[in-house]
């Protein structure tokens, strides 16, 4: 499979997961590959809760508190899915989510360098 035939993979299965998992899923997503990343963007809105929240005093703190929550619930599966279709092993990750758009990142580490590996078909 080439780079973009990979990053399509990952963000069809992520995307999924989430419809799958949460019932609800972004408006838009990309995956890039760069390096040892992998780097998953989710363009979409704040859930209807997440927007009312925002309007209390705690608002940003308790969005960001309960975005952290899911990633924590979701990131062994998530982890599993990436592994999966690059066949390599993910050493950390790392998720945020800005309160006024809804963007999300989400970044996973390998243990290699996924992209010089494909550039040069090693894999």
């Amino acid at each position: 499979m080439t780079k973009g035939q990979i990053e399509d993979a990952i963000t069809k299965k992520v995307v999924k997961f989430y419809f799958d998992t949460i019932g609800v899923g972004p408006e838009k997503a990309k995956t890039y590959i760069l390096e040892d990343m992998i780097i998953v963007r989710f363009r979409g809105h704040l859930l209807p809760i997440e927007q009312k929240l925002l309007f209390g005093k705690k608002g940003i703190e308790l969005v960001k508190n309960i975005r952290q929550s899911i990633h924590e619930l979701t990131i062994k599966e998530l982890t599993k899915i990436i592994s999966e279709i690059t066949n390599q092993v993910v050493t950390s990750t790392h998720s945020d989510i800005s309160t006024k758009t809804g963007e999300i990142i989400q970044i996973f580490i390998l243990k290699n360098n996924y992209q010089k590996l494909l550039e040069s078909k090693i894999i």
